[in-house]
Order: C-alpha cells, then sequence, then structure tokens
C-alpha cells in the first residue's frame, strides 16, 4: 500500500492536514512573543538595591562594562556582609553568618530574577529594571 491508497483510505481528510500544521506552528508562536520580550528587557538599565529590614541602604548601578568593585555592609552589632558588583551582576563574597546561604547563591543579573536574601542578617539584593519589566510590576 503506498501513501496515496493510505490518505484514501483512512479518516483523514486535506483540511485535517491543514489544521495540523496551522496548530502545529502556532505552538510555537510564545516561545516567539517571549523571546522578544526578554530582548527588549535586557536593554533597560539595572540596579542592584540592597534592603536590610526593609529599609533601603544604597543603590548600585548594573552597566554592562561597568566597574568592579565591593562594598561592605556592617551593622552596629557587628554583622557584616561583603558585597561585590562586577559589571551589570552583583553577588555576596563574605558574611559571618552560619549558614553562608547568601554566598553560595552566586551572581544575580536579571529584574526579577529570585534575590539574594541573607536572613541571619535580614538583608536583601534584588534587581530591578528602570523600566518596570520585573516580575509583578505594572506600568499604569
Amino acid at each position: 500500500m503506498n501513501f496515496k491508497e493510505f490518505i484514501q483510505k483512512s479518516y483523514i481528510r486535506p483540511w485535517d492536514i491543514a489544521i495540523i500544521l496551522l496548530l502545529t506552528f502556532s505552538s510555537f508562536l510564545p516561545l516567539v512573543v517571549f523571546g522578544i520580550q526578554n530582548t527588549a528587557q535586557d536593554d533597560a538599565s539595572k540596579q542592584a538595591v540592597l534592603k536590610v529590614d526593609g529599609e533601603v541602604i544604597k543603590v548600585f548601578e548594573l552597566k554592562e562594562d561597568g566597574p568592579t568593585y565591593t562594598y561592605k555592609y556592617e551593622a552596629a552589632d557587628g554583622d557584616y556582609n561583603l558585597i561585590e558588583v562586577s559589571g551589570d551582576r552583583i553577588r555576596m563574597v563574605e558574611t559571618n553568618c552560619g549558614d553562608q546561604i547568601c554566598v553560595q547563591r552566586g551572581w544575580i543579573s536579571k529584574a526579577g530574577e529570585t534575590p539574594i536574601a541573607c536572613l541571619p542578617h535580614n538583608l536583601f539584593i534584588t534587581v530591578e529594571a528602570s523600566d518596570g519589566s520585573e516580575d509583578g510590576s505594572l506600568i499604569y
């Protein structure tokens, strides 16, 4: 049995094939849309916000070819966190808390990415985009 006989004896009609092809190609549409949306997010300027107990302590500008430097946050009770900024990314290098999870977190660089959190010191570092494109934000 050749292909033409198979098509004639089956329940598949020519329009069925067209519909299947249309649905297959349209299933890739979200991939294209979200890919374009993510490239637009990379064009926005970004900044990292250091918050302790919900209060903004310092804002770091994150630029692609920006300098590499460290910042040491020291609390009155002797807690400290050493933060490194390298171009458009930021990380926690050293801290005197017990678990060191914030140091193991590594680099963050994208708006809306899971923040660096040092829970024993109640310190959080988040990356925010200047155009408000991070997750959960609304522009009115």
